[in-house]
C-alpha cells in the first residue's frame, strides 16, 4: 500500500502489472475442482501486427475471460498464432530478394528451415502487442498451427477425411493468383473497380444461316470458348439451339446451348461459355454435359496464353499475357469484320463500350486473379455442413446477434466443395504420394503410403500444402491435446464456452470449425458464437492502407493508455453494428480513468481503505444505504449485460455508476461527515468498483487495488461481488434520489439565470408534505453546502424550482438584474428557436436529405436536436423567474 501519485500515468503501471501477472502464472491460476471455462483466440498471422480490429476482438475476449476468472472459474484463454502460408512465404522471399536470392535457389527443406529461422527471430511481434493490450492469455501453453502436436492433428484429419470419402482430388476452377503461383481462397480476393470495355462479337453459324452476337468484357478468353448459351425461353434464339458455331480465329466448332444462366435482358441475351476460365461458365458447362477434364484451358500458371488441348489457338497468340492477348484478339476480330462497333451518344464509332468492371485482385500480390482449371484437393463441405446447420437450428450453437442466422443458413445450405490445397512450400505438406501413373496414396507417413502402394513402387510426395483455414479449423480441439487426448470433453474444455469473431470470417473460419469439430469430436466446438462488427473510420468508411485512414492501436495506447482504448472498444460494441473510430471518445475514457484515480486519492487522504469483507458493511446513514444499493444494482446490470453479450450496456452501467453516482454524488455528499461507518462503506464500494471494472480496465484497477490496502491476493484473482438485492434499502434510495434532484434543479436554475457561483440565496418552500419537511431537516447542511441556499425570508424576484409536490422559491433580487435577465433569456430563446426552425426546414426538404452527404445530414439532425433542447431549457429558465 502506498500513497497514489497526484497524476495518473498509464505507461508507468501497464508494463509493470502485465509482467507481474504473467510471471506469477495469474492468467491460469491453479484452481482444482473449479468449473472449467474456455475460449480460444482467433490465431493471428505470425507475420501480423496489431490492428484496430485485433484490438476490438481481443478486448472483448479478455473482458469475458477476466470476468469468468473473477467468478471463480478455471478460465482458460487459448493463445497461438497461425503459420499464414502465403503471407509468411512472401515475407521470407522478400528478405531473400534483398540478398539477390530466390526461393528456387534452395531445396524445399532448406527454404522451410529459413522460414523457421525467420519465425524464431521476428515472428513474435503480435504476441508482444497483445500483451500491451492487456490480454490475459495462457502464454505458458502458447500454440502454433505448425507446432509438432498440431501438425499431427492436421495430418490425421486429412487422412481420416480421405478414408471416409469426404476429401478427394478433383479438377475444378479455382481462384488462381499468377503472381504467387497458387490457388487462393475467396477471402484473399479483393474486388476493385477497374475502367474496362464491353465488346460485342458476331459468331457465325457453321451452316452459314446467320450469326449470333455475344457480349463480353474478356474477349481474349474466346480462344477457349466451348459454347454459346441462350435462355431456353428467348424467342430470338429458339431456332438456333442445337446448331453449331464456327468460332472466329480458332475455327473451333461449338454448340448453341439452352441454359437459364443467359439473361435475355442483359446485353444481346447470348453468352459465350468458357468453362475453363469462368466460374459461372464452369457450372453451365457441367449442366451441358462437359466433364472437367474435357474443358479447355488456355492459360499457364503465369497467366500467359498456352495451347489448348485441341491445338486450335494460332501461334501468334501463344505466350502473350492476358492484357496483350486481349489487344491482339480484338485487332484480329476487327480485321476479320466480326467485331460489332459501339456507337456513342455523339454518333462516334468505337471498338467497345466503356464500362466499369468489378475485377478480382489478389490481396497480397496485387495482380488480377484468374479462374483456372487445375487439379486440387477438395473437402466435401456439403456433407460436413449438415450437422453444423442442425446445431444452429437446434440451439446447440447460439449465434449472437441472432440476425446472422439467415446469412449463415443461406451460405451453408449452398456451400461448394472446399479447395484445401495451395501451391506453396511453407505449410502442412499434403500427406499424399503419387506413383508413376498418378494414383494417389494418402497416409500419415511415407512408410504407410509405401505399404499401400506395394514394395518397389516409386512414390513422389505431393508438393502442395494445405490451406491455412484447414488447419485453423481444428483450433478448438487440436489445441487441447487431440488426438492423443481421447477424452470426448478434453478435460471439460470441449465444447469451448464461447467464440468471439468478426462477422467477416464467419464462413472462412467459424463455420469450418463447426464442421470439423462436429465431425471429429461429435459435438459442437463452442456453445455460443458472438459476431462483432468492423471498426470503421470516423466517417463510416472502411479502413484501408490505400485510403490512409487506418488507426494504429499501439499509438492510441501510447497516447491514452490501454485501459482507455479497451473501454472505448467495449462501450462502442453494440450488437449488430460496426464501430466508428472516435479518438475523442478514447480520450474521454482516459479522463474517466483519471476521475477514478482522483476519487481514490480523495479516499486515501480521508482514511478510506480497501474493504476486508465480501458482504457490505452495516450502514445506518441513508447516504451509505443508498450507495450500497446503487452498487448492487450496478453489479447486477453488468452481470446481466455480460451474460447477454451486451458489452456496451455493461460498460455503460459501470461507467455511469462510477462517474455519476460514486464520484459526482456520493463523495460530494459525504464530504465533511466521513465517520467510521462511512469509511467502511466507501472502502467497500470502491472495492466493488475495482473488481467490476477490472475486466474492462485491468491496469488502473490493479494499481488502485494495491494502493488502497494490503491485500492477500491480486485483483486479477479476486472474488466477483455478491449482488444481494436484500441490501437495497428503498427508503434510503428514495431520500437520496430526492436530495440529488433538488440539488440538481437548484444548480441548473442558478447556472441558467447567471447567478454568481459564490452567492448564497434564501429560499422558502410551499406545499411540502411531512416527508419532505423531514428530509429538509435531515439534509439541511448538505443542501446548504451543495446548493448554496438557506431557509429564510423571500421577497421580490424569485426563481421557482418544483421537486415532487413541493415548490421552492429562491430569492434573486439582490444578486441579479431580473429585467435584464428576462431580456437576455428572451433573446437567447429567439436565437435558438430560429436556428432550430432553420435546421428543421432543411431536414424536411427531401432534396437535401436525398442529395447531401450522409455525414452532412447526420450533423444537421444532431444540430437540430441540440438547438431544440437549448430552446426548451432556456424557456424553462425564463418560466422559473417569479
Amino acid at each position: 500500500m502506498s500513497e497514489l501519485p497526484k497524476t495518473f500515468d498509464p505507461a508507468t503501471i501497464e508494463s509493470r502489472w502485465y509482467s507481474h501477472w504473467e510471471e506469477n502464472g495469474l492468467f491460469r491460476p491453479e484452481r482444482p475442482g473449479a468449473d472449467p471455462w474456455t475460449i480460444v483466440n482467433p490465431p493471428p498471422n505470425v507475420t501480423g501486427s496489431l490492428h484496430i480490429g485485433h484490438a476490438l476482438d481481443n478486448t472483448l475476449q479478455d473482458i469475458l475471460t477476466r470476468h469468468a476468472r473473477l467468478k471463480g472459474k478455471d478460465a482458460l484463454w487459448v493463445v497461438g498464432t497461425d503459420h499464414a502460408g502465403i503471407a509468411t512465404q512472401m515475407v521470407v522471399e522478400r528478405q531473400m530478394a534483398l540478398q539477390q536470392q530466390k526461393r528456387t535457389d534452395f531445396t524445399r527443406d532448406e527454404f522451410v528451415a529459413k522460414v523457421w529461422e525467420w519465425k524464431a527471430e521476428s515472428g513474435g511481434q503480435i504476441t508482444g502487442q497483445l500483451r500491451r493490450l492487456g490480454c490475459s492469455m495462457d502464454w505458458a501453453n502458447e500454440r502454433f498451427t505448425m507446432d509438432e502436436g498440431f501438425s499431427k492433428a492436421v495430418l490425421k484429419v486429412f487422412v481420416e477425411l480421405h478414408r471416409q470419402g469426404l476429401l478427394y482430388r478433383d479438377k475444378r476452377l479455382v481462384n488462381w493468383d499468377p503472381g504467387l503461383g497458387t490457388a487462393i481462397s475467396d477471402l484473399e480476393v479483393e474486388t476493385r473497380e477497374v475502367k474496362g470495355s464491353f465488346w460485342q462479337i458476331r459468331y457465325p453459324l457453321a451452316d452459314g444461316s446467320g450469326t449470333i452476337t455475344v457480349a463480353t468484357t474478356r474477349p481474349e478468353t474466346m480462344l477457349a470458348d466451348m459454347a454459346v448459351a441462350v435462355h431456353p425461353q428467348d424467342a430470338r434464339y429458339k431456332d438456333m439451339i442445337g446448331k453449331q458455331i464456327r468460332l472466329p480465329i480458332t475455327g473451333r466448332l461449338i454448340p448453341v446451348i439452352a441454359d437459364e444462366h443467359a439473361d435475355p435482358s442483359l446485353g444481346t441475351g447470348a453468352v459465350k461459355i468458357t468453362p475453363g476460365h469462368d466460374f459461372n461458365d464452369f457450372e453451365v458447362g457441367k449442366r451441358a454435359g462437359m466433364k472437367a477434364g474435357e474443358m479447355l484451358n488456355m492459360l499457364d500458371a503465369k497467366a500467359t496464353v498456352t495451347q489448348t488441348a485441341d491445338g486450335l489457338i494460332p501461334a501468334e497468340f501463344l505466350g502473350l499475357s492476358t492484357a496483350d492477348a486481349r489487344k491482339a484478339v480484338v485487332a484480329r476480330l476487327k480485321a476479320d469484320g466480326v467485331l460489332v462497333p459501339h456507337i456513342d451518344k455523339e454518333g462516334v464509332e468505337h471498338d467497345a463500350e466503356p464500362r466499369t468492371i468489378q475485377t478480382p485482385f489478389g490481396d497480397r500480390s496485387g495482380v488480377v486473379i484468374e479462374p483456372w482449371l487445375t487439379d486440387q484437393w477438395y473437402v466435401d463441405a456439403k456433407t460436413l455442413a449438415q450437422p453444423a446447420i442442425e446445431a444452429v437450428k437446434s440451439g446447440a450453437i447460439r449465434l449472437v446477434p441472432k440476425t446472422w442466422e439467415k446469412t449463415y443458413f443461406n451460405w451453408m445450405e449452398n456451400i461448394q466443395p472446399w479447395c484445401v490445397s495451395r501451391q506453396l512450400w511453407w505449410g502442412h505438406q499434403i500427406p499424399a504420394w503419387f506413383d508413376a501413373e498418378g494414383k494417389a496414396y494418402v497416409a500419415e507417413t511415407e512408410a504407410e503410403a509405401q505399404a499401400q502402394a506395394g514394395e518397389g513402387v516409386a512414390l513422389t510426395r505431393d508438393p502442395d500444402v494445405l490451406d491455412t483455414w484447414f488447419s485453423s479449423a481444428l483450433w478448438p480441439f487440436a489445441t487441447m491435446g487431440w488426438p492423443e487426448n481421447t477424452d470426448p470433453t478434453l478435460g471439460g474444455r470441449y465444447p469451448n464456452d464461447v467464440l468471439i469473431s468478426g462477422f467477416d470470417i464467419l464462413f472462412f473460419w467459424d463455420a469450418r470449425m463447426m464442421m470439423q469439430g462436429m465431425h471429429f469430436m461429435k459435438d459442437v466446438p463452442f456453445k455460443t458464437l458472438y459476431l462483432h462488427g468492423l471498426v470503421r473510420a470516423a466517417d463510416g468508411s472502411k479502413m484501408s492502407k490505400s485510403k490512409g485512414n487506418t488507426v494504429d492501436p499501439l499509438g492510441l495506447i501510447d497516447k491514452y493508455g490501454a485501459d482507455a482504448l479497451r473501454f472505448f472498444m467495449a462501450a462502442m460494441e453494440s450488437q449488430g453494428r460496426d464501430i466508428k473510430m472516435d479518438e475523442k471518445r478514447v480520450e474521454g475514457y482516459r479522463n474517466f480513468a483519471t476521475k477514478l484515480w482522483n476519487a481514490s486519492r480523495f479516499c486515501q487522504s480521508n482514511g478510506i481503505r480497501g474493504s476486508t469483507t465480501l458482504e457490505p458493511p452495516v450502514a445506518t446513514h441513508p447516504v451509505n444505504k443508498w450507495i450500497i444499493g446503487e452498487a448492487i444494482k450496478a453489479i447486477q446490470s453488468v452481470d446481466l449485460a455480460l451474460g447477454e453479450y451486451r458489452f456496451d450496456a455493461a460498460a455503460n452501467a459501470i461507467y455511469q455508476f462510477v462517474w455519476s453516482q460514486f464520484c459526482d454524488w456520493y463523495l460530494e455528499l459525504i464530504k465533511g461527515s466521513i465517520d467510521e461507518e462511512t469509511k467502511a462503506v466507501a472502502g467497500w464500494v470502491l472495492d466493488q468498483i475495482l473488481v467490476v471494472l477490472h475486466p474492462f480496465m485491468p491496469f488502473i484497477t490493479e494499481e488502485l487495488w494495491h494502493a488502497l490496502a494490503p491485500r492477500e491476493h491480486d485483483l486479477i484473482v479476486a472474488h466477483w461481488p455478491m449482488a444481494d438485492a436484500r441490501a437495497i434499502d428503498p427508503a434510503a434510495a428514495q431520500e437520496i434520489d430526492w436530495l440529488i434532484r433538488l440539488v440538481s434543479e437548484v444548480r441548473s436554475s442558478r447556472t441558467e439565470l447567471n447567478v454568481p457561483p459564490g452567492a448564497r440565496l434564501p429560499y422558502a418552500v410551499a406545499d411540502a408534505n411531512a416527508d419532505t419537511q423531514a428530509r429538509l431537516a435531515r439534509n439541511a447542511a448538505t443542501i446548504a453546502r451543495l446548493a448554496r441556499i438557506d431557509p429564510g425570508a423571500v421577497s421580490g424576484g424569485t426563481a421557482q424550482v418544483v421537486v415532487d409536490e413541493a415548490t421552492f422559491r429562491i430569492a434573486l433580487g439582490d444578486v441579479i438584474d431580473l429585467a435584464a435577465e428576462r431580456t437576455r433569456l428572451a433573446k437567447a430563446i429567439a436565437a435558438a428557436e430560429k436556428e432550430r426552425d432553420g435546421l428543421a426546414g432543411r431536414l424536411n426538404n427531401p432534396s437535401f436529405v436525398e442529395r447531401a452527404k450522409p455525414e452532412a445530414v447526420e450533423k444537421a439532425r444532431a444540430d437540430h436536436a441540440e438547438k431544440a433542447a437549448e430552446a426548451e431549457r432556456l424557456t424553462a429558465a425564463l418560466s422559473r423567474l417569479g
